[in-house]
């Protein structure tokens, strides 16, 4: 193992009757260790906090002359446990010093989900910990001082923020899953043991949970951020264990928008993936880091941990823009534009025809997906006939309104069934038709 000019070590918090650490967050904590980030870390059985002997042989092991920084996550909701987070790691520390180590530590609680004035117990550390390792771990390899590190993590850990919401319970080994969450619920505010959540809601769609989120992460009530309109902020969208990646990437979809034109907040950097799970969890969770360009160096400085989400000399990938759909190269720009005009009694009827068309085709998609799956695609889309309709379809024109179905069909709908409904949309007589008329 390469070692740093000083070392870091990463402990885990607590135990599992006060839900703290140990393994069960793959890749998360283990697959960070390496230049660039950590140097060593201390797990335990699922869930379960290490105790101070091993803490005490994995500083031994690792530190050398220049110190070793501890960074606890205090993942504690009852006031009863929350010292006992602290001292576990507090004690080991006291007694690696009373050996000659030089040691610091620092406490990271980057929990949203509770109002300072429930948070009894203060905030529990949770994705955003991964963040605070990226910078101290850069910081470390470009060879500061322990006490100009511990004061990076301690300055990353005020300045980041987290929120998780789960669509179901972990399953811990050899123990029956809690039934508290039902088939259309989900939990906001989670921990990452399997401990019940802030609060059960009805399911919502990723609209709704994104904008809840980000309030809560940035309410100027509770000022848990100091995050305002003109700062610029670091995103992490982090899965839990059983979310696929094409969700996550829909939560980034609508949380970069929002930040941007509801909060005016400019997102500097965007990471995505499976990173602090907890077992087979389904859910997500959404951190905001604020940025300056001491964090933004950090966090693109080089990094050989196998997990962190960016290539290992810093590299990332340009943004990417969405690009507008050109209009169907049948119609003109200026028809598309143009005034709507009042339709004869064949455009009106032909109207008609198609609305009720799209109308049934919609009532009817369930049963078009399952016969679509059974061609080996599963979904055959969602129209949107009614909505060109709208804007565009020459409805005094039943050929090319034909064409423009076609054009629309091939657009939108996937699957074998599309091009299917496409080809039926282009006989060689509309075609010849459609030529004539023009």
């Amino acid at each position: 193992m390469t070692v740093y000019c000083m070392d870091l070590l990463h402990t885990m918090a607590s135990s599992y009757r006060n839900p703290c650490g140990g393994s069960g967050h793959e890749p998360a904590h283990a697959r960070f260790v390496g230049p660039g980030m950590l140097t060593a870390v201390v797990s335990r059985d699922v869930f379960a906090s290490p105790p101070v002997d091993s803490i005490l042989a994995a500083i031994r092991a690792v530190t050398g002359p220049l110190g070793c920084l501890l960074i606890v996550k205090v993942l504690s909701l009852f006031i009863s446990s929350y010292p006992g987070d602290r001292l576990n790691f507090g004690l080991a520390a006291e007694q690696a010093k009373s050996e000659g180590y030089k040691m610091q530590m620092v406490i990271v609680g980057d929990d949203c989900a509770l109002p300072p004035a429930r948070g009894i117990a203060g905030r529990r550390g949770l994705a955003g910990t991964i963040l605070v390792h990226k910078v101290v771990g850069a910081a470390a390899d470009a060879g500061l001082s322990l006490a100009a590190v511990a004061a990076e993590a301690k300055h990353a850990s005020e300045v980041v923020g987290m929120m998780g919401v789960a669509l179901s319970v972990c399953t811990l080994p050899g123990q029956v899953t809690s039934d508290r969450l039902g088939p259309r619920q989900m939990e906001l505010g989670l921990g990452i043991h399997g401990e019940p959540s802030v609060a059960v809601v009805e399911l919502q769609s990723v609209d709704v949970v994104v904008e809840h989120v980000l309030k809560q992460i940035l309410s100027q009530e509770t000022q848990y951020l100091p995050i305002t309109r003109g700062c610029s902020v670091v995103l992490l969208v982090n899965g839990l264990g059983a979310t696929p990646i094409m969700e996550l990437m829909i939560t980034v979809r609508k949380a970069v928008p929002e930040l941007q034109l509801v909060y005016g907040i400019a997102v500097d950097r965007v990471y995505t993936g499976t990173l602090m799970t907890s077992l087979d969890m389904a859910g997500l969770s959404i951190t905001i880091m604020k940025s300056d360009d001491s964090i933004l160096k950090r966090l693109d400085a080089p990094t050989k941990a196998l997990a962190w989400p960016v290539g290992s000399e810093g590299n990332r990938p340009p943004a990417k823009f969405r690009v507008p759909l050109p209009p169907s190269p049948s119609i003109k720009d200026d028809e598309i534009f143009a005034p709507s005009q009042e339709l004869s009694k064949q455009g009106c009827i032909l109207e008609a025809a198609i609305e009720a068309s799209a109308t049934a085709i919609i009532n009817l998609k369930d049963s078009l997906n399952e016969w679509d799956s059974k061609v080996g695609d599963g979904d055959c889309g969602t129209t949107v006939i009614l909505e060109d309709m709208k804007k565009h379809y020459p409805m005094d024109d039943a050929a090319r309104t034909i064409n423009e179905i076609g054009a629309t069909i091939r657009r939108v709908m996937g699957g074998t069934s599309g091009i299917l409904y496409d080809n039926l949309c282009f006989p060689k007589d509309v075609l010849i038709v459609s030529r004539g008329n023009r």
